[in-house]
């Protein structure tokens, strides 16, 4: 079971963020301030839980918490300022929201860059440690699956409902055939050597090429 709190004296509010490697849409970030007492069977790391458990939590995150919030930052400025500095303005911008101000975050990963006045901690695989960084992981999780699924309805060739806009071959093929849209990150290699695509397809089995 995951970690209530890394300092208990204090207000704690968990940091994450989804979203960084993708070739399309926003990356999204969430902040969240839990009860200090509060545990939970399975809340864990978003990656390690199946959707219908994410969306189980996001609704009990929602209503347990003290506070939450979730931010996005756009594919224009990720590519005007590129995705690491994006991800932690993100990651500001859901601090900013939170009607409760916290009195130190807990941030998931190595890096951060400070937000105004309050103190931080970053910690490697936090979501698998903290409770209040897994849970700011599902709700970033799933605020962002959701929102690719309805762009997806809008540009249906590059498989988002499903890819949610990460490098898959699919969606590389889909860019190859009817070219970029306006939510795909220009700064990004949206196209691999076609060589590099036929090893990735042989290595996992795929003979469409």
């Amino acid at each position: 079971m995951l970690k209530s709190y890394y300092n208990k004296d204090v207000r704690e509010a968990g940091l994450d963020e989804v979203g960084r490697g993708c070739l399309a849409g926003p990356v999204v970030a969430a902040a969240v301030i839990l009860p200090l007492d509060y545990t939970h069977e399975f809340l864990n790391d978003s990656k390690q839980l199946t959707r219908v458990q994410r969306e189980i939590l996001q609704e009990e995150i929602m209503r347990e918490a003290i506070a939450w919030a979730v931010a996005e930052v756009d594919n224009f400025e990720i590519d005007r300022i590129n995705i690491l500095k994006a991800s932690f303005l993100a990651m500001h911008l859901a601090v900013d929201k939170l009607h409760t101000k916290p009195e130190h975050l807990l941030v998931d990963g190595n890096r951060f860059t400070p937000y105004p006045m309050i103190p931080h901690t970053c910690i490697i695989k936090g979501d698998a440690h903290y409770l209040s960084i897994a849970a700011a992981s599902v709700l970033a999780k799933t605020y962002r699956d959701n929102l690719m699924s309805e762009l997806a309805l809008q540009h249906p060739h590059y498989g988002w409902e499903t890819n949610v806009g990460y490098p898959t071959i699919h969606h590389r093929k889909a860019i190859r055939l009817h070219g970029t849209c306006s939510y795909h990150r220009m700064s990004f290699r949206l196209l691999k050597e076609e060589t590099e695509e036929m090893e990735v397809d042989i290595e996992e089995g795929n003979s469409e090429i």
